[in-house]
């Protein structure tokens, strides 16, 4: 896909831009300077594995292309906290696509972006209540893509900021990679009240209501899980899941040559 291409696709999303400056912007901040091929090779060991069912799906490029549409990710502050938070995005994504296992070859934190969609399903995730985001006939809103995007108001807004069908056409998220990773940095970046974004708690612009004072709703890693699957992982000690994330991001910070920061977990958090 060309650079201009991509970056048509993205006029929707930065409407608050002019083209002209916005272009200017998007060329200008690429993550390829923090995240080299080699590097994200390093990161996702065993992503082209067999016993993957993404083999072959999540590319370098396409998270270089994806980012283009989001010039403030791994842009916003300096560079250990541009660092930090790629390290910590490709962490979240890691967990939510794993393949594996305690006693992995190379780990389990050498497995992330295994998956491209949910295995098993429990429901179509479709909210009917929402009639904003209304579910279409026998579509499914099950996890897809690296942020393992859910439910049908996520994908109806998702939709619409990045330029697809994302409730007549939810299946797009695993058939397209640019699309896919779109759509985890476009739930990264959006805030979605009362929860801040993913990206401004971990660059440090999150700053907490009464109501997150009183829930112990700390800034720092563990808060972005909070925010991605709060209501399943936090609030409860020591959960496997939540050290699966955090494991990731450790082992990712190491490779970036960054420290994690504090508030890895969310146990103590109570769900938004």
């Amino acid at each position: 896909m060309s650079s201009w291409v991509v970056l048509l696709s993205c006029i929707l999303f930065s409407s608050l831009l002019s083209f002209a400056s916005w272009e200017v912007e998007a060329r200008r901040f690429v993550i390829s300077s923090l995240i080299s091929e080699d590097l994200f090779d390093a990161i996702f060991i065993h992503k082209d594995n067999n016993a993957c069912p993404a083999k072959g799906f999540y590319t370098y490029d396409s998270l270089i292309q994806a980012s283009k549409c989001f010039p403030r990710f791994g842009n916003t502050g300096n560079l250990t906290t541009r660092k930090r938070e790629i390290a910590a995005f490709l962490a979240q994504i890691s967990h939510e696509t794993t393949g594996g296992w305690a006693t992995a070859p190379d780990g389990p934190y050498a497995w992330g972006l295994c998956f491209k969609e949910e295995v098993s399903p429990q429901s179509d995730y479709c909210d009917s209540s929402n009639t904003e985001w209304p579910c279409a006939p026998a579509k499914s809103y099950k996890g897809r893509g690296p942020i393992q995007l859910s439910w049908n108001y996520n994908y109806g807004p998702a939709g619409k900021a990045l330029g697809f069908d994302g409730l007549n056409n939810p299946e797009i998220v695993s058939n397209n990679s640019i699309i896919a990773f779109k759509t985890a940095l476009w739930f990264w970046m959006t805030e979605q009240r009362p929860k801040p974004s993913c990206h401004d708690v971990m660059v440090g612009k999150y700053v907490p209501t009464a109501s997150d004072v009183e829930a112990n709703r700390t800034p720092g890693f563990g808060l972005v899980t909070n925010i991605i699957n709060g209501g399943l992982e936090c609030g409860i000690p020591n959960d496997g899941r939540v050290n699966d994330r955090i494991g990731y991001f450790q082992r990712y910070a190491k490779l970036f040559n960054v420290t994690t920061g504090p508030n890895l977990d969310c146990q103590n958090q109570k769900p938004f």
